[in-house]
């Protein structure tokens, strides 16, 4: 009684501690700069459509990404003393072969690189002039992958997102006819009502996808957009039509920087700059279209007539590993290109690297506005994203029909092999049997389900709170609220076919119980499912945990090893086991008041001597009950701590070390 008193405290305090981290306030917000209702004002005016956006110039210098073996040696550099620029107005490109780099540098201009004990990264970042290390303007960054909710239309998903990002002073009316605007510059009017889609379902097309990913990006107005190769997994109509957007944006005023692999001559066409890498290195920068191929035309490499720039370009700074002769003269020829652009860059930018801001009071501005940034209340917050998980959940009609299907299917199989149990002696093992594949079939078909899901979603949250849409606290409620009734459903749909083709205790009052038991034990091992979705970092190695997990909690969970004759160094287990409590009540809540058929004098007579046979008396259902609350509380706790402490991290831009100050631009 003391233990179990003991665990009823801590399991208070627990469920006290996880309200008050998930309905409390958020982080202090740093204290606001000077003119801060001017900066709200300017910004207010500059979202929307009206109002442009503020210009943004970037400079890179010396950008150098190194990759260290586990000695601390560099193994390779993934770049080397990388310098360029990028322009507002203007649709810069950066091209090369696979591994040469661009994705790397993209990451490391939008302060995406994901961080990493092995890499060192060093180098200069300025904006508009003023060296800066930590954000200080708006950017949007669209990844090669396009991840959505797939259950949301377009228009649903525009809104939502705005909902979430524009002033609270915005009216309904003004916040609509902004989506609206942006539905119709991405060319997302037809599809607007169309749900996005998924492998599951079919929704609207990959071009259309990009083209909501960069809408969903420039609700906040930003000033500098990044697309990691927008044009991969596209066909050439839709690859054209997604770079035409970006080619307007950066007409619009936006600074525009995408990478690239080998685009198509009239895609080419559309970029104003380009930046050609291979293995790490500058091979050119510049201006695009003829200005490149004059450049390597006075080198002595001319393009031939009626053939793709992008293709020529691409063929030259690649390496051909057709034969050992032609890998030594094409890594020769990379190399005298290199040195070539290397002694052009150190003539022409000489000193002029480090530029004086143009306007240092829109930089300053620039740095404040993001500070001051603030979040939409916790309730509003949580109602928003409370309307997007229940739409989610109740409009995936695969899933639900899939679900519904393993229920009725289960339960008519497991009822028929336990068809009509009667009194006898027998029939106390039986009972045992389908009590136990019960509470194993309800609790797998849950944890199952929410670690082929999760993983996906954290993907998609981990994307909008490095925005700051919105806290960890209203998404974690919302989402565990919204999922109930849809949760509850298919313990009871299995429960309602089960119980009576089983003929089990034949009382309402009983199969409430036994529905309640299923419902609960459902909920926590979908609460587990959240914790090994929060854990691994893909869905497969969710896929490949979750299971394993549960598999141990099956073997403690009361029906193949006495909790009588567990060793002492895994008693613990069996009170963590969700499938122990669950089978637990589901016991007692059957056999308590059952007769057996007697025919010897040691035969079990009544079904507390069951219990206690198999020692799963001595407790009442509602302490199962408190047990499962406990597990679920625990595993949500879990979660909770784990989706907060496995934020996204990125790397660190490092000053050059003071012994490479002297060395060339380019190396």
């Amino acid at each position: 009684m003391e233990v179990r008193g003991l665990g009823q405290l801590l399991a208070a305090l627990a469920a006290a501690f996880f309200v008050r981290a998930i309905a409390g306030p958020g982080p202090a917000l740093l204290p606001p700069a000077e003119d801060t209702e001017t900066d709200e004002a300017d910004a207010e005016a500059g979202e929307g459509g009206g109002g442009g956006v503020p210009p943004v110039t970037i400079r890179w210098a010396r950008i150098t990404c190194a990759l260290k073996n586990k000695r601390g040696e560099v193994a390779r550099f993934l770049l080397s003393n990388v310098s360029g620029e990028a322009k507002p107005g203007r649709l810069l490109a950066l091209m090369g072969p696979s591994g040469s780099g661009k994705t790397t540098l993209l990451n490391v201009l939008a302060g995406q690189l994901a961080a990493s004990s092995s890499l060192h990264l060093s180098g200069f970042l300025y904006i508009n002039g003023r060296p800066i290390s930590k954000g200080g303007y708006k950017i949007a960054f669209v990844r090669q992958e396009d991840l959505f909710f797939s259950q949301l239309t377009v228009r649903e998903t525009l809104s939502l997102a705005a909902e979430l990002q524009l002033p609270d002073l915005w009216a309904p009316e003004r916040k609509e006819s902004y989506v609206n605007d942006l539905l119709l510059r991405m060319g997302l009017v037809n599809c607007a009502d169309s749900i996005v889609g998924d492998a599951k379902v079919r929704g609207i097309s990959g071009g259309e996808k990009k083209r909501l990913s960069l809408a969903c990006e420039l609700i906040a107005s930003p000033s500098v957009i990044f697309a990691d190769e927008p044009t991969t997994g596209l066909d050439a109509f839709q690859a054209e039509k997604v770079m035409e957007t970006l080619r307007q944006l950066a007409q619009d005023g936006h600074t525009v920087i995408c990478s690239i692999h080998q685009p198509r001559g009239s895609v080419y066409g559309k970029f104003d700059d380009i930046v050609l890498l291979s293995d790490g290195e500058t091979v050119y920068m510049g201006p695009a279209k003829e200005e490149p191929l004059t450049y390597f035309s006075s080198l002595g490499y001319q393009c031939p007539d009626h053939m793709n720039p992008a293709e020529f370009l691409a063929d030259l700074i690649s390496i051909d590993y057709g034969s050992t002769e032609s890998v030594q003269s094409s890594q020769k020829r990379i190399e005298n290109l290199i040195e070539a652009f290397s002694n052009k860059s150190v003539v022409t930018e000489g000193n002029n690297l480090i530029a004086i801001p143009e306007d240092p009071e829109l930089s300053a501005k620039l740095v404040r506005k993001t500070t001051v940034k603030k979040r939409h209340g916790w309730w509003r917050q949580f109602r928003l994203l409370f309307k997007r998980a229940w739409m989610q959940a109740f409009r995936d009609g695969p899933t639900n029909k899939v679900r519904s299907r393993m229920s009725v299917a289960s339960a008519v199989i497991f009822g028929s092999v336990f068809w009509r149990m009667g009194k006898s002696q027998t029939s106390i093992q039986d009972r045992m049997g389908l009590l136990q594949v019960a509470a194993i079939n309800t609790a797998m078909a849950a944890l199952t389900k929410t670690v082929g899901v999760f993983p996906k979603e954290r993907s998609i949250v981990d994307r909008e709170r490095a925005k700051g849409s919105y806290a960890l606290g209203p998404y974690l409620s919302s989402k565990l609220l919204a999922e109930i009734p849809i949760g509850a459903a298919f313990p009871l749909i299995f429960g309602s076919i089960l119980y009576p083709m089983a003929k089990l205790h034949p009382t309402f009052s009983r199969f409430a119980k036994f529905c309640g038991i299923v419902t609960v034990e459902s909920f926590a091992a979908s609460a587990m499912g959240l914790t090994v979705g929060a854990m691994a970092p893909t869905t497969e190695a969710a896929m490949a945990l979750g299971p394993s997990l549960m598999t141990v909690f099956i073997v403690f969970g009361g029906y193949y090893v006495n909790p009588d004759n567990t060793p002492v160094i895994f008693r613990w287990i069996p009170r963590i086991s969700l499938i122990r409590w669950a089978f637990q009540g589901l016991c007692i809540n059957e056999f308590k008041g059952l007769q057996f058929e007697q025919q010897h004098s040691y035969d079990i007579q009544t079904g507390e001597q069951a219990l206690e046979r198999f020692s799963l008396g001595g407790i009442r259902i509602a302490d199962t009950l408190v047990a499962q609350g406990r597990i679920l509380m625990f595993w949500y706790w879990s979660t909770y701590l784990l989706l907060k402490k496995n934020r996204p991290k990125y790397q660190q831009l490092l000053p050059p070390l003071e012994q490479d100050k002297n060395k060339p631009q380019v190396e």
